[in-house]
């Protein structure tokens, strides 16, 4: 390491007496500078030309993120507000299939409410109607025992009497003979 150190030395005590600055001979500081102004140049023109379009292509990535981003929550916004707008329209049908199903039930209690007073007056008017044909049934057999029981007196009165009463006679007979009688007494209840 010594000869190194030495060699190095040597080298630098050599371009001290020869006018250079760090070891470095004007050329070669000039073309340090040049060059490094060449790579500034070139930083400029490629960053104009290949740093500017990559960073436009991230800003337009960035604001189409961004864009996607705001896309997504109103989307989303949109959706929770037809949900909400749903549940509702559902809370309203479930109402009004609530008020048609009690609005059903009150209108089937009217109808069945009507049907049975109607079945009870049809029911009055049918025993009015059986009663006043038993009535007329009744008095239809009245009528008819009554004509048995004259004929059937007449019958015997016209043989006991046969020829000797007179039809005026037998007439009176048969009245007074049913007014004895009464009408309670040959009708059957």
């Amino acid at each position: 390491m010594e000869v190194m150190t030495g060699t190095v030395g040597m080298l630098a005590a050599a371009a001290a007496e020869e006018g250079r600055l760090f070891g470095l001979d004007p050329q070669l500081l000039h073309d340090a500078v040049l060059l490094g102004i060449n790579i500034f140049i070139l930083f400029l023109i490629l960053s104009y030309l290949l740093f500017n379009p990559a960073r436009e292509m991230l800003k337009k990535r960035r604001e189409g993120i961004q864009s996607d981003l705001e896309h997504a929550e109103k989307v989303n916004a949109d959706a929770l507000a037809m949900k909400q707008e749903y549940e509702a329209r559902l809370t309203d049908i479930h109402k009004e299939e609530e008020q048609i199903l009690s609005q059903a039930r009150r209108q089937a209690k009217l109808q069945e409410a009507e049907i049975i007073s109607a079945a009870r007056e049809e029911a009055v008017l049918i025993k009015d109607r059986a009663r006043a044909d038993i009535a007329l049934e009744r008095k239809k057999a009245m009528d008819e025992m009554k004509k048995e029981m004259i004929s059937v007196a007449s019958l015997m009165a016209g043989k006991v009497v046969s020829a000797q009463i007179n039809t005026e006679v037998q007439d009176t007979l048969v009245e007074e003979t049913l007014k004895e009688i009464g009408e309670d007494t040959w009708q059957s209840r």
